[in-house]
This record gives C-alpha cells, sequence and structure tokens, in this order.
C-alpha cells in the first residue's frame, strides 16, 4: 500500500480535505496481484469552493505528477465542495472493467 499511501499523504498535506478517501481498485482490473495502479479519490475541500470540476481535477494532478507519470494508470476523482458533498453524501461506484482480457468473451 506505498501508492496508496502516499496518494493519501500528498491529498491531504496539499488539499487538506475535510473528507478523503482513496480506494485501489486495481484487483477489478487486468493487472498481476498486488497492483497498486487503479484508484477512486472522493475528496472534499474548501480548496476547490468557487472552483470548476476541471480545475480541481488539475490540482490533484499537480500533486500527484510523480504517481500518474510511473506506477498509477486511472485515476477516477470525485470532487466536492462542502455544500455538494452534503447533497450527495455518497462515493459513486465504480464501472466494471472491460478492458484487456476481461472485456475478450
Amino acid at each position: 500500500m506505498q501508492v496508496e499511501n502516499t496518494i493519501v499523504t500528498k491529498l491531504k498535506q496539499g488539499l487538506s480535505p475535510s473528507y478523503l478517501t482513496v480506494e485501489n481498485e486495481s484487483h477489478q482490473h487486468n493487472v498481476p496481484p498486488g497492483s497498486e495502479s487503479h484508484f477512486k479519490v472522493v475528496i472534499v475541500s474548501k480548496d476547490f469552493d468557487d472552483k470548476r470540476k476541471v480545475a480541481r481535477h488539475q490540482a490533484i494532478y499537480r500533486l500527484l505528477a510523480e504517481e500518474l507519470a510511473g506506477e498509477v494508470h486511472a485515476l477516477a476523482l470525485h470532487t466536492y465542495t462542502e455544500p455538494e458533498w452534503q447533497q450527495v453524501d455518497a462515493s459513486p461506484e465504480s464501472p466494471q472493467c472491460l478492458g484487456g482480457s476481461k472485456g475478450a468473451q
């Protein structure tokens, strides 16, 4: 869980979230066991106030540039302000992976 822990640390330091979950979804994809390549991030931060989703994602990409240039292949981002999170109050489900050999029948 080294990559997952790094992602959590960088997001906490860079965005001071009031809520954060980082879920390793690599096991749902066609990757070797124990991989840390596919993640889902749900984050609520005051830093997102008055920012469009693109700007929120860009802020995260800047913080995780090293991981995205290396071992992280996919990063599903769900970014919220406090009022948005109060309306949603749940992280979206990830779709089933159909890539690689999992899509072949």
